[in-house]
């Protein structure tokens, strides 16, 4: 029961009939773990590869312990504020996952586990609100390899450079080409399965529709 009450959220199809869906297995309709081990593995390896680098500068004396104290904390703080609260609001809110009336949690495969601060927006995201998606995200993947290579620690810079290159290569075809956050920036689900998803979920295609979207 719990199943097909989250499934109603997200479109009107019955959990019954999923595998009869006209986007069944072209769309990430139901969350499952494997989606986010793909999404994840990538940018913790990315991570791995700046820590390793950050505490190679402190050993060999490049950096003091307030300064390390400070590129952690202050890297931190914003992944913090940029999740639960700015990505939370331009990003999430539009997503269908949001509007699980019965959870007060983010469950999806990019941000699970974060809090809901906000309201269900069923239409696309503005213009403003993908610019500040690109800002940001910039700053989440761009903050650590910039602290790499002002250091001089090219090799470090180079395979973490390498692994956050696998991290979008893979978020392209595995989770982007997929994901239901269709106004996402960085979405490249076809147009003809957006529309066949919109017919399933009555809520958003009227969001959608008011913005100028036409279904084909």
């Amino acid at each position: 029961m719990k199943k097909e009450y989250r499934r109603r959220n997200i479109c009107n199809v019955e959990a019954i009939n999923c595998q009869k869906c006209s986007v069944n297995g072209k769309l990430m309709c139901e969350f499952d773990i494997k989606d986010t081990i793909y999404f994840v593995i990538p940018v913790l390896s990315a991570w791995i590869v700046w820590v390793a680098g950050v505490l190679h500068e402190f050993i060999s004396g490049g950096l003091n312990t307030l300064q390390m104290i400070f590129l952690f904390s202050s890297y931190i703080g914003y992944l913090a504020f940029f999740f639960q609260v700015w990505e939370n609001k331009i990003l999430c809110s539009h997503c269908p996952y949001y509007a699980f009336e019965d959870e007060r949690k983010v469950k999806c495969y990019a941000n699970y586990g974060i809090y809901k601060a906000w309201k269900y927006d069923p239409a696309p995201m503005s213009r403003s609100e993908k610019i500040q998606f690109i800002i940001g995200i910039s700053i989440f993947a761009g903050y650590p390899l910039i602290f790499l290579l002002l250091a001089n620690l090219y090799i470090y810079f180079i395979v973490s450079l390498i692994f956050s290159i696998i991290w979008i290569v893979s978020m392209h075809f595995l989770s982007c080409s997929k994901c239901p956050n269709f106004s996402c920036p960085l979405n490249v689900v076809p147009k003809s399965v957006v529309d066949d998803y919109l017919r399933h979920n009555t809520v958003m295609r009227k969001a959608w529709e008011e913005q100028g979207h036409i279904i084909d």
